[in-house]
């Protein structure tokens, strides 16, 4: 029996928690507090650029787009060095530490932004330690996030008939996280101080690390390196020193770099065009020249899966940039007697994915089992389609505001709704078809590929929103009217864009399922 089979068997029989492994409810716990930080920063930061530092909008926009983007991109790095070099454990280490530094670091709010005749005074110093706060956050979530997951696959033993049940209960924990979050660091945020807000997101952060480490006879040792890891590991680097503090030396010096590219507009733009471009010149060339005619048909299905991605991902993530600012400006927030702050709206599609994802999980099997479950292209399109139709709600909604001239916030609810479902329709069959549709050889380029699109559409999603920016006195919109008219003008065209894309891949679903040869 090999070391690492006896060591799953190990894990697997340790059953503390809900019948599974003691170390699933340590990475449980870990992701809920990561995720819980993350949650409970982003629907916040652009509210926190535009109304305390008095960005612009197209200027806020710009830094959420580049931090989103380069959040997503990193950890394709942070999983490559933990598989070749530092493990597992060393890698959520090094992460949690910078995200807990990070996020406190947001927490400091320095003075208001004000208005002297044309100009605008702002906190430089402060605005240097929210960038480079925000820098330890991308490259904290590089290193902490892929490798988390790849923990609990470990836990459980080959042929475990327990872990799709555990991965379940996993990104349970993902969206409790999020949904807890977005509430109270919403809440605390819009109505106590921005600190407030911010700071709760780190406090949660530091609680996820000190759990991990708390946990970690638990884990069996999953989380060390291999032999052959642990041996490049030891080896020392061309700087004197051992491979693995070089990796973390390299990563404060991600840090340095990300913290001036966030502060550069453009920056993030051009490197990831640089980089889409080449991945779709190099993958071009390889389909061409290195396939049989069978594996040219796949790859090119998953080419066009992945690019239609963008469109989705792009739509989505309106949630923290223009629907954020939408619900803050022109939107009565008053629901079922509740009074909602504009970031708090960002929780509703962690609650809609607790209550519909297992209805999706049992319809998917049910029709399957009568023949009928579509196929990947046609779950893709019905995803598209249902992201325009959540903007069909806003602009249906803009059409009978309020005396005020206020939307009401139920248009908001069912926009969240009709996002999370085509969520549900898209996003949990995308990196299945990545495993089975790419050619064994680039199975790893193909996922790098299609995590690229994931934080491509991050920088999609701001050149969108930016469509409707509004110029405000102090951070406030002078005019209800214009504001709501610039917006519906914005969601209108997102309607026809989610639809005229959905439509295009639904008819092109046939074609590309007959080019998938039998892979469903």
């Amino acid at each position: 029996m090999s070391t690492s089979g006896a060591t799953a068997r190990a894990a697997s029989s340790d059953t503390g928690f809900f019948g599974h492994p003691r170390g699933l409810f340590v990475c449980f716990a870990t992701e809920l507090w990561e995720r819980f930080s993350f949650y409970g920063m982003k629907y916040l930061l652009l509210l926190y650029l535009t109304k305390y530092h008095l960005f612009s909008d197209s200027h806020g926009l710009e830094v959420l787009g580049g931090y989103a983007a380069l959040v997503y991109a990193m950890p394709v790095i942070g999983g490559l060095l933990a598989d070749r070099y530092l493990g597992m454990r060393r890698a959520v280490v090094f992460g949690g530490i910078l995200l807990v530094l990070g996020h406190l670091g947001m927490a400091v709010e320095g003075e208001q932004a004000r208005s002297v005749g044309d100009a605008i005074i702002r906190d430089e110093g402060t605005l240097q330690v929210f960038y480079f706060s925000l820098a330890l956050i991308v490259i904290g979530v590089g290193f902490l996030k892929p490798n988390i997951s790849t923990i609990v696959g470990r836990l459980y033993a080959p042929g475990d008939p327990r872990r799709d049940a555990g991965f379940t209960i996993f990104y349970m924990g993902i969206n409790l996280g999020a949904f807890c979050a977005t509430l109270l660091c919403g809440y605390l945020g819009e109505t106590y101080g921005w600190r407030y807000g911010f700071g709760a997101a780190g406090i949660g952060m530091l609680l996820g690390l000190i759990t991990f480490l708390s946990g970690q006879k638990h884990l069996h040792g999953h989380g060390e390196p291999g032999a052959q890891a642990a041996a490049r590991l030891a080896r020392k680097s061309p700087l004197g020193i051992s491979t693995q503090y070089t990796i973390y030396l390299c990563g404060l010096l991600g840090v340095v770099a990300a913290w001036q590219m966030l502060q550069f507009r453009g920056a993030v733009g051009t490197a990831l065009n640089t980089l889409s471009l080449a991945v779709l010149l190099g993958l071009g060339w390889f389909i061409a020249v290195k396939c049989n005619p069978i594996e040219r048909s796949r790859m090119l299905v998953l080419v066009v899966l992945t690019m239609s991605t963008v469109v989705f991902w792009a739509l989505f993530e309106q949630g923290a940039a223009s629907m954020t600012l939408y619900a803050d400006r022109v939107m009565d927030r008053s629901i079922l007697g509740l009074h909602l702050t504009a970031a708090q709206f960002g929780s509703l599609n962690a609650l809609f994915i607790f209550v519909f994802a297992p209805l999706f999980a049992w319809l998917w099997t049910a029709l399957g089992r009568r023949g009928l479950e579509p196929s990947t292209p046609v779950k893709f399109a019905l995803g598209i389609a249902q992201a325009g139709l959540g903007f069909g709600a806003l602009v249906a909604g803009a059409a009978s505001p309020d005396e005020a001239g206020l939307v009401a916030a139920y248009w908001m609810v069912l926009a969240y709704l009709l996002h999370t479902t085509g969520e549900l329709c898209l996003s949990p069959v995308g990196l299945s078809a990545v495993t089975k549709l790419a050619v064994p050889s680039v199975v790893g380029v193909m996922m790098g590929a299609w995590f690229l699109a994931t934080a491509y559409s991050q920088f999609v999603a701001v050149q969108l929103a930016k469509l409707a920016a509004i110029d405000t006195v102090q951070g406030e919109v002078a005019d209800v009217a214009v504001a709501l008219h610039s917006y519906t003008e914005l969601f209108s065209n997102l309607l026809y864009v989610g639809l005229a894309v959905a439509l295009l891949l639904l008819l092109l679903s046939p074609l590309l399922k007959k080019m998938m040869h039998g892979i469903h």
